[in-house]
């Protein structure tokens, strides 16, 4: 066992893996003028691992050798509360964009070894194994590791069988005696540009004519066949004065092809078996997306953070209007933040595994969803209209017009322009550039849309109970 240091994680990106950027193929991800920041930010993590502020909290030992606690499986609550501290904390040193280069890779191992136990149960203890298998090589070469799990789906009204063509969900169209071969495209798969490995899962439960969909597997991700059309949004060349975390940190996502790639045997993980396709898609979103939440946490921190500090500025922070905006902006953290911890803290045991309360991460991430744009418009309301009509980072450094933005643009007492402008510029980039409505499409979709929670929720929520206590009560 043992941890990379950045560079090393970032030599081991440089393998041929088939990227495209706006049509181009990538010869370097590491150097690419987008890509290569968005591999400076997964550097975190690792660096995080050598930080002595943080080697506690990031790493753990076995047998006297280090490993990266992302590759802990949680046996109780304190497990899963460490995980949860550990994805906030390298979210807060992201600026608030979480890093997820060993997050949801992990998600993925732990929801697998889950599942691997019922599969053994059933009859089938060759995935279990494998299983176990992947996850010490990927926890003992400390790799990156991203999922491929949405489908592309085409008309979303009929099932994978029923699509105009049998590629929009990702299927086997053959089987060899040292493996399979599959053909197919997910999206939206975060981080892939960037790490060593891809675990693909299904993306729904499956009817006795999907079989062929039901599939889960792992690859390197510089396997033949294997291509990545990387996302350009959010790419523009961006100053880092005006775009204080945007122009530093940034997140990959991409239209992942499978275009007949081979898989051999001991990297399956599930192949025809539609029982546990659902199971092993809703296991994987019952952690993400309590990884999810957690790493939501630094945003909120941030939004009532800048809300405050830009009500200070601009000399209004003890109207009574503004102090009531930023309680609305403590009380959704704190809301939160209360939901995701005792979902750790009331955890369920499966198969010897921890599993964070379902019905309170739903609900923390359906709270964090519903709420985020009404936070954005208070804390955009705060800032005032200057948010988008600033002077620019060249009329600061310019001798013609430096002069009156340093006399006009000043603010409160302690608030010189340049100060008030930096508060401007980074609750700008949070909340009115391209990626603060990434942020936005983030807040409404990632890790399972509104009505996918809400269904959640009410399955998990035990309303035959209340609903005999409401019966007694009436004397029905």
């Amino acid at each position: 066992m043992g941890l990379r240091t950045p560079e090393q994680y970032k030599q081991a990106l440089r393998d041929g893996r088939a990227v495209y950027f706006r049509g181009e193929r990538v010869a370097d991800v590491t150097t690419h003028p987008v890509i290569g920041i968005a591999v400076e930010h997964a550097c975190i993590d690792y660096r995080m691992a050598e930080d002595p502020q943080y080697r506690e909290l990031a790493v753990m030992t076995e047998n006297g050798q280090p490993y990266s606690r992302y590759f802990h499986l949680p046996r109780n609550a304190g497990d899963l509360l460490k995980r949860s501290e550990l994805i906030a904390a390298s979210t807060r040193e992201g600026a608030t964009l979480v890093v997820l280069i060993k997050e949801i890779g992990s998600d993925a191992l732990i929801a697998l070894h889950l599942v691997g136990e019922k599969l053994a149960v059933a009859g089938k203890p060759q995935y279990r194994e494998r299983i176990h298998k992947f996850h010490r090589h990927c926890r003992d070469h400390d790799l990156a590791v991203a999922v491929a799990q949405t489908d592309v789906k085409g008309d979303r009204s009929q099932g994978p069988t029923a699509q105009e063509h049998p590629d929009y969900y990702l299927r086997v169209v053959e089987e060899r005696p040292d493996g399979i071969v599959v053909r197919g495209a997910k999206m939206h798969t975060s981080v892939a540009t960037n790490t060593d490995e891809v675990i693909v899962l299904p993306t729904r439960a499956m009817r006795a004519e999907d079989k062929a969909y039901a599939v889960a597997f792992a690859v390197p991700i510089n396997t033949p066949g294997v291509k990545l059309i990387a996302s350009p949004h959010g790419g523009a060349k961006k100053d880092p004065y005006e775009h204080p975390i945007s122009a530093r940190h940034k997140m990959m996502e991409t239209l992942t092809v499978f275009d007949d790639v081979f898989v051999p045997n001991e990297r399956i993980f599930l192949n025809g078996e539609i029982e546990f396709a659902g199971p092993l898609a809703l296991t994987f979103v019952r952690y993400h997306r309590f990884t999810a939440v957690s790493y939501k946490l630094p945003l909120l921190e941030l939004m009532a953070g800048a809300g405050h500090a830009i009500a200070e500025a601009n000399g209004v922070a003890r109207a009574a209007h503004v102090r009531d905006k930023l309680t609305h902006l403590a009380a959704y953290h704190t809301t939160v933040r209360g939901l995701i911890e005792h979902a750790a803290a009331t955890c369920t045991i499966e198969e010897g595994y921890a599993v964070p309360n379902t019905l309170l991460t739903n609900v923390a991430k359906y709270h964090f969803a519903h709420n985020y744009h009404q936070a954005v418009q208070i804390v955009q309301d705060l800032a005032g209209g200057i948010l988008v009509t600033a002077p620019s980072a060249e009329d600061m450094t310019s001798e013609a017009t430096r002069e009156y933005v340093l006399k006009y643009m000043g603010g409160a007492k302690g608030f010189d322009a340049d100060k008030r402008l930096r508060l401007l510029n980074l609750i700008g980039d949070l909340t009115a550039s391209d990626f603060g409505g990434y942020q936005e499409v983030l807040a409404v979709h990632a890790e399972g849309g509104f009505e996918a929670e809400k269904l959640q929720a009410y399955r998990e929520y035990d309303f035959k109970t209340v609903a005999a206590y409401a019966r007694k009560l009436a004397g029905v």
